[in-house]
């Protein structure tokens, strides 16, 4: 999985296509990336005795890696991820030859 946490995506299809955010959780053995603003549902929690009126909250619920691609910070658009090894270490590289490291 090319996606780490912080990195800005823009998601590719579903029901919030077109939107970006900036990746907040990423689970890799499930490849399910969880984004900021980006697939939220609403959770209704029961009237307990320390909240007697209950409540509504709004969960992030992870989406597949596969849904998100990340923003080229040269062009602003959807890139794929490439490698390349700059002073013995290996960093993603856009489409554009930005780098998509750092900036977090």
């Amino acid at each position: 999985m090319n996606i780490k946490t912080g990195d800005k995506v823009i998601v590719l299809s579903g029901d919030d296509k077109g939107k970006t955010g900036i990746v907040q959780k990423v689970y890799p053995k499930l490849n399910k990336v969880v984004v900021e603003g980006v697939n939220v549902h609403k959770k209704h929690k029961k009237p307990t005795q320390s909240t007697p009126e209950g409540s509504i909250l709004d969960i992030y619920v992870p989406l597949d890696a596969s849904k998100v691609a990340l923003i080229d910070p040269k062009t602003k658009k959807a890139t794929r991820v490439h490698h390349k090894i700059v002073d013995g270490k290996k960093i993603r590289v856009g489409a554009s030859g930005e780098s998509l490291e750092g900036k977090k």
